[in-house]
């Protein structure tokens, strides 16, 4: 890559460390980046450990990353998925935490390590039976002594939010989301963790990840990047190997390779801690030094060992797949890694082709309605990238007639048939996507993690700008014409079909494990006994929080100023949506596609791009969001243009004639989708057969309207009643002056029209709708509704309930079915609140499980529910960390404004935390206890179950209530 600053050139400070207890102060170096809007600093410890570091004073929390630069890739061949499997093993604890008695539990996990290594050795099936039932013995021992979830209850104890992590080819990477005061006792945890891991808990826990892998077998978008990959690079393990793994190496696992791929690749030398909130740098790296700076390097860190390099692609690849999902084709291009100069360039060729508004595919692919949909993107690694093409047909379009479409935009662009001003506009997009990334912590602290993960100096990560906009078009033509041609690519057809290479592999007999809940290890007692500076609360006064303004025709406006950035969000906020009239959403479609009496479609969306501002309508059931946002310079003109196709939208019978052909298409594609399946289904048994999903204009109806009665509502819109909210860094004055100018409304807003008003059903009788849907999983909710109003002198427990019984990873749900019995990779339940005063609360669950898993889950949720386990150990932990994030917890920016609206809905003029957190300082388990027996015990539910028939045990579910079979066009209403 051409490097316009190298790290070598960085200047280099000399910084006072903070004293640490038993050391005198420390000298640490670290770089920085000219001009840098992160002002990040880079450290590098003795041991090789990275450190990259952002200070945002915005709330008291600090977003931390820990990344491993290891992943899928370095999988050995014979145990695929291993990567990915112990990044969930990284949360089962170490040898002081997470254990009673470690050396009276560690003899337990050695045989049962040996008994694995026999297992995955041994084909006989009988035998396999027999050792399994070995291991699930030995596990059952083990788990007497072991305290399962006890990351989780640490996590908890110092208040963290967002516990979690996810596995790449490239990387594995932890994520904490903790409070600015538990930096210390973070350190402390995570050091131990990642230096002393103990494996246990490990069958079920690889049940559970062998549910995530059946969740994979029906989403068709994961088997079409997987054949993208297979073909690209057939000699990388990017393609010869999935982050996953194979069912075959799933259930045959080897727990002496995890600590061997612990051993040789958890060390400092390979791992990057990425880190961006409030803190004091020099603070923070005397901790991350105290903790971190013992662990080991490895000084003979492993290069991958590839066969060879990828050799050059002559001809098309050409794959099918098959699926459940509606008809695709993906375009395949191979480049090399993220950090090189041509992936750098691809970004600027993509957003080119694609943007989302006036890119080549966007303009004539899209607003021509030439397809149902199309788009592409780069997917950049570390050591190869892609250019990914897709388009799905519409209705009597063939997949190839697709292809050749898409492949005419590659075309234009190697021939320079664009407009050499969209580089510019590219420019100003880069700059508002690169505001909005540096808004979040979550979007700074990621920004490290793919430098460190990819190899590039932060140097030219920063620069990055700078250098894309020296680009010409003669440049983007050249690249183009080299690396994008119609032979050196990859073709994939998705196509309808069942998969053959899906195995339905039989559920294993799991003995529950121990939960021991009021089980404590010394470690997590020396954590909750840490004294930490406290932070104090700030909740929302909504006096002083936000500005109520009128505009001059006395419309209410809701103003909250920006002082961070140049980024605005406008929008006008109507209470009314589909509900109200169920053409709205076919008219804010419809919109998309039409110009003004002087402005084509195209020539819009091209200005709204060169903007950096755009635009959406979107009508929900009860609401309709008109929003504007981009670059607030640019404000003005944005609002102009956007109030001038509001009000001068242009009928085109063409394209209405194009659109309800593909409003019917997709509607049958929705039917071929799993979630699509079960989404209709909850709103089904939620509401019954008539509601909001099936709020939709009839194929008759779509067929026989006039387009011009959707312009007059796009038209009319504005003379509603409604409210203007504003997040931006404009003043009230400017605000105002803008709105006052170019918000066009009639003098007297007309009142919201009255419309369906669909109720949710009771739940008198406990009763099972199945829904037909052939997959190796079923997913379950249960919804159970008394018809109970809002109160809010409830809510403080209601909250605390949820936080103990069915909320994170250390809940009841979460312990019960997935840590205890490997029924689920996610489970959940809780008391919903109303968002009207005119709604009710509602009891919810949600698990997907494998078919031969239903009954148990069925089981075990019922009794959980009915009989909750009472913890006070689970208790402290649930209250505890409910309180330490609302002391930190802050609503800021535009979440201020709608706040403020939420509490409006409740008839509330306050923050409703303020209540909880003074209520529940003071609960005990029996107040917990009381509120599952006054609003949870007892209660009869309506059971929806998306599921094959084939594979479920019917006569043993009717035994549970009685089961009423739903068709697909029962849920979906066509």
């Amino acid at each position: 890559m051409n490097k316009l600053f190298r790290l070598t050139c960085l200047s280099l400070f000399l910084v006072a460390a903070a004293s640490m207890s038993g050391a005198g102060p420390k000298d640490y170096r670290y770089a920085t980046v000219p001009n840098d809007p992160l002002k990040a600093r880079i450290y590098t410890l003795d041991n090789g450990l990275k450190v990259y570091m952002t200070v945002n004073k915005e709330k008291p929390r600090i977003q931390t990353y820990i990344a491993v630069r290891v992943g899928g890739k370095n999988d050995p061949a014979e145990t695929t998925g291993l990567a990915h499997y112990f990044e969930h093993l990284m949360f089962k604890g170490t040898q002081k935490f997470g254990t009673q008695d470690y050396a009276a539990e560690k003899p337990l996990l050695d045989r049962i390590e040996q008994q694995f290594e026999i297992y995955r050795k041994t084909t006989d099936s009988t035998a396999r039976k027999n050792i399994y039932h070995t291991i699930d013995s030995l596990s059952y021992e083990a788990s007497k002594i072991a305290i399962p979830n006890e990351y989780d209850k640490l996590m908890a104890a110092i208040g963290a939010n967002g516990t979690n992590a996810y596995t790449s080819f490239d990387v594995t990477c932890y994520t904490e989301d903790i409070p600015a005061n538990q930096t210390e006792n973070w350190a402390k945890i995570q050091a131990d963790r990642f230096a002393n891991c103990v494996i246990r808990g490990f069958h079920t826990e690889l049940e559970t990840v062998y549910e995530e892998k059946n969740m994979s077998l029906t989403k068709d978008p994961r088997k079409v990047y997987e054949a993208v990959l297979s073909s690209l690079f057939p000699h990388h393990p990017y393609g010869t190997q999935t982050v996953l793994g194979t069912q075959e190496n799933l259930k045959n696992p080897s727990i002496t390779n995890i600590k061997n791929y612990h051993k040789v690749w958890y060390v400092p030398n390979n791992i990057a801690i990425c880190l961006s909130g409030d803190f004091d740098p020099d603070r923070m790296i005397a901790t991350i030094d105290k903790y971190f700076g013992s662990l080991k390097p490895n000084a003979d860190l492993p290069r991958l060992n590839l066969p060879k390099e990828e050799t050059e692609i002559s001809a098309p690849i050409v794959r099918t797949i098959l699926g459940p999902d509606a008809e695709s084709v993906t375009l395949a291009w191979r480049f090399p890694g993220a950090a090189s100069r041509e992936a750098e360039i691809l970004q600027v060729a993509s957003q080119i082709l694609y943007n989302g508004q006036a890119g080549l595919i966007d303009l004539d692919l899209t607003q021509q309605q030439k397809t149902l949909s199309a788009y592409c993107y780069p997917m950049t690694m570390a050591d190869y990238s892609a250019f990914m093409m897709q388009g799905r047909p519409k209705q009597g379009q063939t997949l190839d007639e697709v292809k050749d479409l898409l492949l005419g935009e590659v075309k234009k662009l190697r021939d320079g048939d664009f407009d050499e001003k969209i580089l510019k506009a590219n420019i100003n997009n880069f700059k508002l996507q690169q505001l909005y990334q540096l808004d979040s912590n979550n979007g700074r602290a990621d920004w490290f993690v793919q430098s460190f993960v990819n190899g590039s100096d932060w140097a030219d990560e920063v620069n990055m700008l700078d250098r894309v906009s020296r680009l010409t078009k003669e440049d983007i033509v050249a690249f183009a014409r080299k690396y994008l041609k119609d032979t050196n690519l990859a073709v994939i057809y998705k196509k309808q079909g069942k998969d053959p290479n899906e195995k339905k592999i039989a559920k294993p007999q799991i003995t529950p494990i121990v939960m021991n809940r009021d089980h404590t290890s010394d470690f997590l007692k020396e954590i909750q006994g840490s004294q930490v500076a406290p932070i104090e609360p700030q909740f929302l006064d909504y006096t002083k929080d936000l500005a109520q303004l009128k505009s001059a025709t006395g419309i209410p406006v809701l103003y909250k100023q920006n002082t961070d950035n140049d980024i605005f969000t406008l929008t006008y906020l109507f209470d009314m949506g589909n509900n109200n009239d169920k053409a709205l959403g076919t008219a804010a479609q419809y919109l998309e596609y039409l110009g003004t009496s002087d402005l084509t479609p195209e020539q819009l969306k091209s200005e709204f791009y060169r903007l950096a501002c755009s635009f959406s309508v979107y009508p929900s059931d009860r609401r309709t969001y008109v929003s504007l946002s981009g670059l607030n310079e640019n404000m003005p003109a944005a609002v102009a243009l956007f109030e001038k196709l509001l009000a001068d939208a242009q009928v085109n019978k063409k394209a209405y004639a194009n659109m309800t052909q593909d409003i019917l298409k997709a509607r049958k594609d929705a039917k071929l989708n799993q979630m699509q399946n079960f989404r209709r289904l909850m709103a089904y048994v939620t509401y019954g057969p008539k509601n909001p999903s099936t709020n939709l204009l009839t194929e008759a109806e779509l067929n026989g309207m006039d387009p011009q009665t959707l312009v007059d509502r796009i038209h009319r819109l504005t003379s509603y009643k409604h409210r203007v909210l504003y997040y931006g860094p404009s003043s009230e004055k400017d605000l105002l002056a803008v709105v006052n100018k170019e918000h066009k409304t009639p003098k007297k807003l007309a009142d919201i029209p009255a419309g369906n008003d669909f109720k949710a059903l009771l739940t008198p009788e406990t009763k099972i709708y199945l829904a037909p849907y052939e997959a190796k999983q079923i997913y379950m909710t249960q919804i159970s509704n008394r018809g109970e109003k809002f109160n809010p002198d409830i809510d403080p427990a209601r909250q605390l309930y949820n936080e103990y019984f069915g909320g994170g990873m250390n809940s009841i749900v979460f312990q019960e079915m997935r840590e205890s019995r490997g029924l689920a990779y996610s489970a959940w339940a809780g008391v919903i609140g109303p968002t009207y005063l005119s709604d009710s609360y509602y009891i919810t669950t949600q698990i997907a499980t494998q078919n031969d898993k239903m009954l148990d889950a069925i089981k075990t949720f019922n009794d959980i529910i009915e009989n909750m386990p009472q913890s006070e150990a689970a208790l402290k932990l649930a209250k505890d960390g409910m309180i330490a994030r609302l002391r930190t917890g802050r609503i800021t920016k535009m979440s201020v404004i709608w706040s403020f609206i939420s509490a409006q809905y409740l008839n509330q003029n306050t923050d409703g935390r303020i209540k909880v957190y003074n209520d529940i300082q003071g609960m005990t388990l029996k107040d917990v206890a009381d509120f599952q027996q006054k609003w949870v015990k007892g209660r009869t539910y309506n059971y929806a179950i998306l599921g094959d028939k084939k594979e479920l045990d019917m006569e043993a579910l009717n035994k549970v209530a009685p089961v009423t079979e739903l068709t697909q066009e029962d849920i979906f209403g066509y």
